[in-house]
């Protein structure tokens, strides 16, 4: 006997009918594929399981229904009781930055009222999050916001971060136009990776002033490039916020024009509650870590 001609059978033998029966079967089937199967199961079985009108089971489908009732009537109950069983999980794209700089923090202060929580990350860009999202391999995803989601992808901007140049405190330079007025800077650039959006962002508006400024050391992290400047192997760009802009050793230079870096939070439409809890979580550290850059749409 196939399986899902006895679900139907369950509901049709429970609700008294075809018909009924259609209304309450929690998943699209008309009425005429459910008399379809009906007829195959009955004809498996060599017996008639009901009288149609009036509605009365046959002696050969209350066992049938006798049989099959504890099973499908308990159901819902048992995947309710799994799921309540399982340890959650939740699943997270992000940037490199953001995954190296800011995520472990996040997940410290969201562990703590979910101990079992299992997480799974994955990094890359902004597309490369959505496929992921509509695909439903991941839960949300943190990047730097470049493009507009597509409609079906909710969007929470959660902080707008300057872009900036920190200088050594030695340094003699005041402001970033005097290095604009060269043309060519010859100061060694300390940047991070240029697939990230603060270089990426930085490249766009030294086009846009036709100044060439090669990135001469790389750095993997924000708090690097700060370093780096402090320790006077160059000048470097960065984000406006955060523990970069409090290192004693350097001063900072604001970037007027250059394109700010945008950190939004995306997930699918009607999101499990893990998601948006989680959600939540980020827009409260967004606020706590920089509340002056911190946005709330």
């Amino acid at each position: 006997m196939n399986v899902h001609h006895l679900e139907l059978f369950f509901y049709v033998a429970r609700h008294g009918g075809i018909s009924k029966a259609v209304r309450h079967i929690p998943y699209g089937i008309q009425q005429p594929a459910v008399s379809g199967q009906i007829l195959a199961l009955e004809q498996d079985i060599g017996k008639r399981l009901f009288e149609r009108t009036p509605f009365r089971l046959t002696r050969e489908g209350e066992e049938l229904y006798a049989f099959i009732e504890p099973f499908f009537s308990h159901l819902g109950t048992m995947a309710a009781r799994l799921q309540k069983q399982a340890e959650p999980q939740l699943r997270i794209g992000a940037s490199e930055v953001v995954l190296r700089d800011y995520l472990p923090a996040i997940l410290g202060r969201f562990r703590a009222t979910h101990p079992r929580l299992r997480v799974t990350l994955r990094s890359g860009f902004q597309a490369q999050m959505e496929a992921a999202l509509q695909e439903r391999e991941l839960d949300l995803a943190v990047v730097p916001l470049e493009n507009r989601p597509p409609a079906r992808i909710q969007c929470q901007r959660l902080v707008q971060l300057p872009l900036v140049l920190l200088v050594p405190k030695t340094c003699r330079i005041k402001s970033a136009a005097e290095l604009w007025a060269r043309g060519q800077v010859e100061e060694t650039l300390i940047s991070l990776p240029p697939s990230e959006s603060v270089c990426r962002n930085f490249r766009k508006g030294l086009k846009r002033l036709k100044v060439d400024w090669p990135t001469v050391m790389e750095a993997s992290s924000l708090e690097l490039v700060s370093q780096y400047v402090a320790n006077g192997y160059g000048l470097g760009v960065t984000v406006g916020a955060g523990s970069v802009m409090k290192n004693p050793k350097v001063r900072v230079l604001s970037l007027e024009g250059f394109e700010p870096v945008v950190i939004a939070v995306l997930w699918n439409s009607k999101p499990e509650p893990l998601v948006a809890e989680a959600v939540g979580e980020m827009k409260a550290y967004a606020r706590q870590l920089w509340p002056e850059q911190a946005l709330e749409g």
